[in-house]
């Protein structure tokens, strides 16, 4: 897996890499590329796939993403993956998507603005100095070198020595070079991260956080000489420094995921195992459902032919059935019936009401008449 991000501060970076592309397919450079259609990219970003061979076999898969950029232009994230584990000395990916050409727009790396393939001197101003070099100190995308020049260089010394290592480092590599009487300043920027640069020498900045297996000693060098000989010693602590492992930077892991998960451009072979590979999914879960419906219904077979089970042993053993629920109206009429069955029955036990009298009680003599003898009593009944 390869991985590295900048900048393109042109306004025309998709045309910029239609146009490369495509010169490479017609080289025969590049086996494919596509352009992914808007409805896949989130709004305001592009992306680009591409396919090419290395070592005449192994196939390296690669997607550019370009997103806003809050200056001028875009950022621009590209991450590749091989078949088997990356060669540094295999064809820097970003090349096959930029063409490289003095001055180029999209060469800048995202963090501390400075450009990949060059040797960008450290800023004269103190405190810029010290911003670009903890910006680099927290930078995990790019591998930052500092080479200190012990005396001004002449125009040999003043080139850059990424060139000098294996072309899949040198997009991944930003060179910062600090004036003979800047050594001080950059030091006490470097302070807070407990390295330093020795006079006259180099050093590969650690990162924030550093990689596992990092030591300042084993990754600087005390002597760079800048006449044009090949710097041997630095090259190497750059090229061990890259192959340490360490913790994905932020929004590598995300952008790794889409190239396994997403990719679009396949081959005629790729489509037809994409498409077996359905089928097959496809047979797997209709088999599964398959199996899953004829247990339920083995299940609901063995349900049934319990409950036969139990209802013949319930017979033979001559347990009385339970009388089916009273199909009735809802309670509150059950419980009227109840109370008119109630009512009449208490209607039998009440005492019988006496018979209407047909005394009349028209004159006080009539009342007096009460309680005399019964023929007084008749005599004023007759009158």
């Amino acid at each position: 897996m390869w991985q590295t991000r900048g900048r393109h501060t042109g306004p025309t970076a998709p045309d910029v890499l239609r146009k490369h592309l495509q010169a490479l397919k017609d080289a025969r450079s590049v086996q494919d590329f596509m352009e992914l259609p808007d409805a896949d990219t989130p709004e305001g970003e592009s992306a680009f796939e591409a396919r090419w061979l290395v070592d005449e076999e192994v196939t390296v898969r690669a997607r550019l993403r370009l997103a806003e950029w809050s200056g001028p232009g875009q950022e621009w994230t590209l991450t590749a993956e091989a078949e088997r584990p990356w060669d540094l000395r295999w064809p820097s990916p970003a090349a096959m998507f930029w063409p490289w050409e003095a001055e180029t727009p999209w060469g800048q790396e995202t963090v501390t603005g400075e450009r990949f393939v060059a040797a960008n001197p450290l800023p004269a101003d103190e405190k810029e100095l010290r911003r670009s070099l903890r910006a680099a100190l927290r930078d995990t995308w790019t591998v930052h070198l500092v080479v200190h020049e012990a005396m001004t260089p002449d125009e040999r010394g003043r080139r850059s020595l990424v060139p000098l290592l294996p072309p899949g480092l040198h997009h991944r590599v930003i060179e910062h070079r600090a004036a003979p009487h800047q050594l001080r300043t950059v030091n006490w920027a470097l302070k807070e991260a407990g390295v330093e640069v020795p006079r006259g020498g180099g050093l590969v900045l650690p990162g924030a956080p550093a990689p596992a297996g990092y030591d300042a000693a084993d990754f600087s060098v005390r002597s760079v000489f800048l006449d044009g000989t090949h710097p041997t010693e630095l090259l190497d602590a750059v090229r061990r420094f890259a192959a340490l492992t360490g913790p994905l930077p932020e929004g590598a892991d995300a952008a790794l995921t889409v190239l396994r998960e997403e990719w679009q451009l396949l081959t005629l072979e790729e489509e037809l195992a994409r498409e077996r590979e359905l089928v097959a999914m496809y047979k797997g879960a209709l088999e599964a459902m398959t199996e899953s419906r004829d247990l339920y219904r083995e299940a609901a077979e063995h349900a049934h032919e319990a409950l036969a089970a139990y209802r013949e042993a319930a017979a033979e053993a001559g347990e009385p059935r339970q009388a089916p629920a009273r199909k009735g109206g809802s309670p509150f009429q059950q419980w009227g019936r109840t109370l008119e069955r109630f009512k009449e029955t208490t209607k039998g036990l009440r005492p019988p009401a006496p018979a209407p009298s047909t005394v009349s009680r028209e004159s006080p003599e009539q009342d007096r008449g009460i309680g005399t003898s019964d023929d007084e009593a008749l005599e004023a009944t007759d009158r």
